[in-house]
């Protein structure tokens, strides 16, 4: 089942029907024209605070605010018809206290107009998860690495390895779920921890650099187009090579300008027909 081929966007409960089922496609967008190029070829199209690292050149999430989380999920919004819109939940924004986690939960959903949210957790926001979903704000979660943690773990580093870690990243899962999260996203763990949350929590999962056996895979979407350069991380399968698509692009155009073959008299207005410019 595509996205393009139904008449209506994707919705919280047909994600949860996927478990086990056909892979749920998703990839990151953060403004109105690329949504609308990913629109037709995914189910869920992921506002994530990685927006910090592509589009501000942060260098990590720890910077994104909760405007800059709306403003770009109501472009998403605006961009999109078909896919899914969820939209993370940035750091600070919802670990304090789960009224803190609804008033601003609320603000997000209200203002983008997306189907759900994302937050960073296990077994500690649980509790959190619960009360969102209680009070009808769909929550997909996030286990493994979380980038919002970064400092705690001294870097982007792979979890799980031990069998202590990996143990806590499965409770950390299953907590998630039992409080009510509809999907997740598994990042940054060893394979075996990413196959065992899969076939121990009864909503999907949505890999990164996790497992082949998760229920969807989600990428960075500059990351696969080749338009972050910056940092590749393993995981990334990059499917085309934008970026320097693009400088060469730019390049030629700045030949033409400099050589002042552009504009030519077919880009200028007034001019008539095999007219030459000086």
């Amino acid at each position: 089942m595509s996205v393009a081929s139904k008449g209506q966007r994707v919705t919280v409960p047909e994600l949860r029907g996927r478990k086990g089922a056909e892979p749920i496609v998703v990839l990151t967008a953060y403004t109105a024209p690329q949504a609308r190029i990913l629109d037709p070829h995914v189910d869920v199209l992921l506002v994530g605070d990685s927006l910090g690292m592509v589009i501000y050149g942060l260098d990590s999430t720890l910077g994104v605010t909760l405007d800059m989380m709306i403003a770009h999920g109501a472009a998403v919004g605006r961009g999109s018809r078909h896919a899914c819109v969820i939209v993370d939940l940035p750091f600070a924004s919802y670990q304090e206290s789960p009224a803190q986690a609804y008033r601003n939960a609320a603000r997000v959903m209200a203002e983008t107009g997306c189907a759900a949210v994302k937050l960073e957790g296990g077994v500690e926001m649980a509790p959190t998860v619960e009360f969102l979903v209680k009070r009808s704000i769909p929550v997909m979660g996030h286990v493994g690495l979380m980038p919002q943690s970064v400092h705690a773990y001294g870097g982007f580093r792979v979890q799980g390895r031990g069998e202590a870690d990996g143990r806590a990243i499965v409770e950390d899962a299953r907590a998630i779920a039992g409080a009510g999260a509809f999907s997740m996203v598994v990042e940054g763990v060893i394979e075996p921890v990413g196959r065992e949350i899969t076939a121990s929590v009864a909503v999907p999962t949505i890999g990164i650099g996790a497992s082949p056996s998760c229920d969807g895979q989600v990428l960075v979407t500059e990351d696969m187009a080749g338009l972050f350069a910056e940092f590749t991380p393993r995981f990334v399968r990059r499917y085309a090579e934008l970026g320097e698509a693009l400088g060469e692009a730019v390049a030629a155009y700045a030949a033409d300008v400099r050589a002042r073959r552009f504009p030519g008299p077919e880009h200028c207005f007034g001019v008539p027909k095999r007219a030459k410019l000086a």
